[in-house]
């Protein structure tokens, strides 16, 4: 008999596994497979992923462009390959970055090693680092495509995580799937999701329910990523929102 549940850790973890493919079952794996899940993903470098690409997210770089925000200490969460992360690096930010997936680590070294450029990379769980490895505060963090792969009762710990290390005054800039745009992301409910134990690849929002989750930041700016064609030197999808939050400087 299984009495594990003692905090609410383990009531995260608990939830966490209903998100999971059962040994033996047929299909392929669930986004909340975990680690698994996304070193397989990433070990094939020569795949057509849209967003293996070497190029930084349109939103982040305007952002920088515009001066909306200026070089200082920075967190790529779920970092992936490293375009953002060797982007603000080399835009003169001080940049951890982490994933999941030590797969995804590896290569995003390999490109920093490529290029020149010095960032401090990071695998394991964010949630379950330990204070001293993201010790905060940053200026900035950054998020492209890590957030809308957390199941509902993980928005808890994402938003203890940047109460945690958000400067007062630093800006949050996140990316993620835009309901309403032809299966770019699950718009089940949160309820649903758990009857459903799946995420469908990812969830959908919508700016209101985007602004509710982060009604503790100030909103700077909320749109539609702009399109980039293949030639640019940026990356930028329109099945994609490009948020920018700021928290308050009294915070």
């Amino acid at each position: 008999m299984d009495r594990a549940v003692r905090t609410v850790e383990d009531v995260f973890t608990l939830l966490d596994r209903l998100f999971s493919t059962p040994p033996g079952a047929g299909g392929g794996p669930a986004t909340g497979d975990g680690k698994d899940f996304w070193d397989r993903f990433y070990a094939d470098r020569s795949r057509p992923v849209p967003f293996f690409v070497p190029k930084p997210d349109e939103s982040l770089a305007a952002c920088v462009d515009r001066g909306l925000i200026a070089p200082g200490r920075a967190l790529d969460l779920g970092c992936g390959t490293g375009r953002n992360a060797l982007y603000l690096a080399s835009r003169g930010f001080e940049v951890d970055a982490v994933d999941l997936s030590p797969v995804a680590v590896a290569w995003a070294e390999d490109r920093a090693r490529g290029a020149g450029i010095g960032a401090r990379f990071l695998s394991g769980d964010v949630f379950a680092l330990p204070a001293t490895e993201l010790s905060g505060p940053y200026d900035l963090v950054v998020d492209s495509g890590c957030f809308h792969h957390l199941p509902p009762h993980r928005r808890v710990s994402y938003l203890g995580l940047l109460d945690r290390v958000l400067a007062p005054g630093g800006h949050f800039a996140l990316t993620c799937f835009a309901a309403g745009e032809g299966g770019m992301g699950s718009e089940l409910t949160d309820e649903e999701l758990y009857r459903a134990r799946a995420l469908g690849g990812g969830l959908a929002y919508t700016p209101e329910s985007l602004r509710r989750i982060f009604s503790g930041l100030v909103e700077v700016e909320l749109r539609r990523m702009r399109e980039e064609p293949p030639e640019s030197a940026l990356y930028g999808v329109p099945f994609l929102w490009a948020a920018l939050f700021r928290r308050d400087a009294v915070a």
